[in-house]
Parts: C-alpha cells; structure tokens; sequence
C-alpha cells in the first residue's frame, strides 16, 4: 500500500488529482492523506497597524471555512464511492512547513497543475508550487484538472543521475504504469551529439518497461517539446529531479514548466537528497 499526500486550498478542488489517485488505486490500494487549507492567509491581509473589527472578519474566516469543509465532505465522498482509504486534515492556512513534514512521510505528492494556490496567484507553476516543489521530500506529481488516462509514458532523459533518479522512483512507486509503452527522450539541439550511455538506459528499462524505446531529438525543446508530446497524445511526462541542496534548473526556462503552465499532461517530479 502506497501513502499519497493530496491537497486542496479553498473550494479549488483538485478533481484530475483524484481521478489520478482513483486509477491508481484500481491496481494497488493506496492510503491518501488530504491536507485542506483556506485560502486566504489572514496574518498577511491585516496590516500591523490596523486593528480590524472583529465581526466582518470572523464573518469572512468563517466563509472561508465553509468552503475548506465543503471541498472537505467532496473528498470524503469520492473516496468512499471509490473504495480509498483516507484521512483529512483541515488547517486555517496554507502551511508550507506542515506540507513539507506532511510530505517526509508519504510516498508522493499529487497536486493540481491548473488550480494549487491558484488564489494567491493564477499563473502556474506559481511561486507557491515552485517552493512546494523545491520542498517536497517525495515526489510530486502534478496533474491538469482535464485528466485522461495515459496510454504512454515519456521520460526525458539528459543522462546525468537526476533523470535516472526519477526514472527509477517512477518504477518504484508505479508499477503498473510500466506496462504502457514507454519513450525515453534526449533532447538536444546538435545532430552530432550521441544519447549519454545509451547502451546502459536500454538495459535498465528493457528491465523495467514491457515495451520501451529511446529516441534523441533535434530541436529546442522549449519551444517544441509540448506540440511533439501532444501529438502522442494522453501521455505521462518523468520530467526529472528536484533537489532541495540548491536551487534547480528544472524550472529555468525549461519545457517542464511549460509543460506544467499549458494543463496538458500529467508530470511525475521526483526528489533527491
């Protein structure tokens, strides 16, 4: 049995999230543990300064928490209807720090890709899911709310140790998602440069994938990656590693956030130390 930490801020109720957990789950029984926060941090809408009546405020923490419990009692009855185990966790605020502990003891993070935090600030991946990503002590996958099931996974591949990293955390905690064909892509924008260590990735995944196949691409992938990955269409994207000893380059003009900010696809981000 897998532990996934889900989480919900306000009423932006993260359904491809679920529908993630639900599929699954439909293979191996996973423990979900819903973290819901509200979504307006309240300290930092209250100037030092200014001392605000107390009753339009209670009134406005108290609408607030009507929408945390109304996206609570969905949760519930989703799990129910599907058979999940869960447990739910209600906080007045989003809390970083919790998220992060939350997340040292589970085996991965799913969140949405269109509406995490999505309050505070719509483009996405926004600074929120940036720090949660950075923070995050197990992988995280992030989904569009417009969820299909994957028919191929797509794994970029750069061959330095972070992309096996994620790679072999993907095997690990999704077996079953093994079994759907499987493309492991280099890119790089010279004909001349050979896929690092390709005789050894072939190995590890004709290991690992009932059907693999490595292929290196010749463009910008930047600008090109998600028009070549939609033609495959209803994928699931390995985009890497993201470590917390330093800032990582994964967001860094890359094509996972591009990825991330278009809502096509469901990405699988791992962790290292």
């Amino acid at each position: 049995m897998k532990k996934i930490l889900f989480v919900c801020d306000g009423d932006n109720f993260p359904k491809g999230a679920v529908d993630f957990i639900k599929m699954i789950n439909e293979n191996e029984p996973v423990h979900v543990k819903a973290l819901f926060f509200a979504p307006v941090d309240f300290q930092q809408m209250i100037p030092v300064s200014y001392i605000p009546v107390a009753e339009p405020y209670v009134r406005l923490k108290e609408s607030e928490k009507k929408l945390v419990h109304k996206s609570m009692e969905l949760f519930t009855s989703l799990c129910e209807a599907n058979n999940i185990k869960y447990q739910v966790n209600g906080n007045d605020e989003v809390d970083k720090d919790l998220l992060i502990k939350e997340s040292r003891f589970a085996d991965a993070l799913v969140i949405s890709e269109e509406l995490f935090c999505s309050d505070y600030m719509s483009y996405q991946p926004n600074v929120y899911m940036k720090e949660v990503l950075h923070g995050a002590e197990c992988p995280v996958v992030v989904v569009p709310e417009v969820f299909a099931r994957p028919d191929r996974i797509v794994a970029a591949y750069d061959g330095r140790k972070e992309s096996m990293i994620a790679l072999k955390q993907f095997c690990y905690l999704f077996p079953q998602l093994t079994e759907l064909p499987a493309e492991f892509v280099y890119i790089k924008n010279d004909e001349g440069e050979d896929v690092p260590d390709q005789g050894l990735l072939k190995e590890y995944v004709t290991d690992h994938f009932n059907s693999s196949g490595i292929a290196k691409l010749h463009f910008d992938s930047n600008k090109y990656f998600t028009a070549w990955a939609e033609k495959k269409k209803n994928i699931l994207l390995v985009a890497g590693s993201y470590g917390r000893s330093a800032v990582s380059d994964l967001f860094h003009s890359s094509f996972a956030e591009q990825v991330i900010h278009e809502h096509k696809m469901p990405v699988f981000i791992a962790h290292h130390g």
